[in-house]
């Protein structure tokens, strides 16, 4: 039974990405929800029905007591035995199976599955954004988001369709059953119904304000925790332990503060709540009370409107839970919102196609980028390289190396200008079909914490073992590979390498990060200082397998560690965004000019500051 409720709705069916998702809470959930407007309407129904079968019995036990009345025990079993019996089989079958449906809908069909269609397509969502977008923001942050405001998206379904739609259908169920008495019985309910109303508006305003700052507070606490956690090397080797624990109490106590002002609310509200329902029971008993007396209402009629108002005054202070949780869940959203529902920043253009097999020329006219600050960056730089041509890059510290290199991946659009890969604007083709055709090493490799034969199939996932393993023995990294072992038991290619790679030393990153590149095999390689974080020896041993997959392959290479690019074809010096000097090793040197200053002032290899 319970898998077929769970698998009444497909969280991961097909649907057309938003690019830019509506950004106010209500057209943002009708898009989420769109896969259960069936199940919710089937819970919308089965949940009043649940609420009215409460009123039924209710209405029923005030029966009994008018039936019971004035009778004696055998005739009373005479005359209503089978409707006792039917009653019974209602109370004992019917009722049984009503509510188990209605929580089977909204526990095993709707809300699970709106939690898991929520993080996927949310995770989907945030993960088609460019690189520049994750820089601006925690890691911890954005994933605390992504997985908590889906869940929270439940909650508030839930809430819905367990509190609201149960409740007002109770409401009129009761507001029935009392009028069926007398009407006069539904002016003191209707009295207390306009006060409660006036204390929930009252306590509506302040509390969704208090409980979106809250979650923004515990957003940022996770944040930070996790900033600290993922930096803790730095942490320890700076001895700061003390200072980050004294700083996160500021983060704490704002925390706490948030947490506390909504807290204000809730209990402000229950203070009233309280008192409203005193004058509930005082009223609607008190008014029976005084048509029992005058012989216009019977004692059934007392006893269930005693009954009514007392599940009443249970049920609101059960109403005021789940309104705190609805606006709590209201505020992760809310909150969530501003990172799930952000507009794509970079987009594929609608007509944008599927770059073929490169055979490599890269070209750059007119590129300038100044990240929106008016300097730094790129300023007008354009250059032709080559089908198989090899290319060094070189210049101080922020001359525009890196940014150069993040336009040919098309990590962002530059201000003005444009790149061609083989005469096809890159803005016209897909980002995924640009960036398959581009094996790129980084200065810093960070691994996904799997497996090493996972993270060297990142870069051709349908490649078989053994090209895996050939691939890291080119890449100098079979050897150590085979002697490692995790925590868990896993050896050799299964083993796990940690957060980032933290279980491995630099210079096997960098080997386990060049294997990755040599299977991918691309026609177009960028290499950003890819020998840094090894030593002399392994160095020399790698340099000759990355000379073997230049072959045939357009390079561009980043180095401050000029001999490793001075067997290039070609070496491009940027200054101050832009390309100063060009030409071979020897012809830069003979030109006396700032690469051959820079070679001339080099100490252990490196370019002077």
């Amino acid at each position: 039974m319970f898998e077929y409720f769970e698998n009444l709705i497909d969280p991961y069916t097909a649907y057309d990405a938003e690019d830019v998702p509506p950004n106010k809470i209500l057209p943002f959930l009708v898009m989420m929800l769109r896969p259960f407007r069936k199940a919710l309407a089937l819970n919308t129904v089965t949940s009043c029905m649940a609420a009215l079968a409460e009123v039924a019995l209710i209405y029923y036990l005030g029966r009994l007591i008018d039936l019971m009345t004035g009778t004696t025990p055998a005739e009373f079993w005479r005359s209503h035995w089978i409707e006792l019996v039917l009653v019974f089989v209602f109370i004992l079958l019917f009722r049984p199976l009503l509510q188990t449906l209605d929580t089977a809908l909204i526990k095993n069909a709707i809300q699970p599955n709106v939690a898991g269609l929520g993080r996927w397509r949310s995770y989907r969502h945030v993960l088609r954004q460019p690189v520049g977008w994750f820089e601006a923001d925690f890691a911890g942050r954005i994933a605390n988001r992504v997985i908590q405001m889906p869940a929270a998206m439940g909650d508030l379904i839930f809430q819905v369709m367990n509190t609201l739609t149960f409740t007002v259908a109770y409401m009129v169920g009761a507001g029935i059953l009392l009028a069926s008495a007398d009407p006069m019985l539904l002016i003191p309910l209707a009295f207390w119904l306009i006060l409660y109303g006036i204390l929930l508006v009252w306590s509506l305003r302040r509390i969704r304000p208090a409980a979106r700052a809250s979650s923004a507070a515990r957003s940022k606490t996770l944040g930070f925790v996790v900033d600290s956690f993922s930096n803790i090397q730095s942490v320890k080797l700076f001895s700061h332990t003390k200072r980050e624990t004294e700083y996160a109490v500021d983060i704490l106590e704002n925390h706490r503060k948030t947490y506390m002002a909504e807290n204000r609310v809730v209990t402000a509200m229950d203070a009233g709540l309280v008192t409203l329902n005193g004058v509930l029971i005082v009223a609607v008993v008190g008014w029976a009370l005084m048509m029992w007396t005058y012989d216009v209402a019977s004692v059934g009629v007392v006893a269930s409107a005693g009954a009514l108002a007392l599940r009443i005054n249970a049920m609101t202070g059960w109403i005021l839970g789940a309104l705190s949780s609805f606006f709590r869940a209201l505020g992760v959203v809310s909150e969530g919102m501003e990172t799930v529902a952000q507009p794509i920043h970079m987009q594929d253009s609608t007509t944008a196609s599927v770059l073929p097999a490169a055979r490599g020329r890269v070209q750059a006219d007119g590129l300038v980028h100044h990240y929106g600050r008016g300097k730094g960056g790129l300023d007008k730089v354009s250059f032709d390289i080559a089908p198989g041509e090899k290319v060094g890059l070189v210049g101080r510290s922020g001359a525009g190396k890196s940014t150069l290199v993040k336009s040919v991946l098309r990590l962002f659009d530059p201000e003005s200008g444009q790149i061609q890969i083989d005469g096809q604007d890159i803005k016209a083709v897909t980002q995924e079909s640009l960036r398959a055709q581009i094996g790129m090493v980084q200065q810093e490799t960070s691994l996904l914490h799997r497996s090493i034969a996972e993270n060297i199939l990142y870069g051709r996932p349908d490649a078989t073992q053994a090209e895996v393993e050939k691939a890291a023995e080119q890449a100098q990294a079979h050897g150590f590979i085979l002697d490692l072992e995790d925590s868990f038991g896993n050896k050799g290619y299964a083993s796990q390498v940690g957060e980032r790679g933290v279980k491995l030393s630099g210079g096997q990153r960098q080997r386990i990060a060049l294997a990755r590149v040599i299977l991918k095999d691309a026609p177009i390689l960028i290499l950003d200082e890819a020998t840094s974080a090894l030593d002399s020896e392994v160095e020399a041993q790698v340099q000759g397998t990355l000379y073997d997959m230049m072959q045939g392959k357009t390079v561009i290479a980043i180095a401050h560690r000029l001999s490793t690019i001075a067997q290039m074809d070609r070496i491009l010096v940027l200054d101050a965004g832009q390309i100063v000097e060009e030409g071979s090793h020897a012809e830069l040197l003979a030109l006396d000019g700032l690469y051959a200053g820079f070679w001339h002032r080099q100490s252990g290899g490196f370019i002077a500051t």
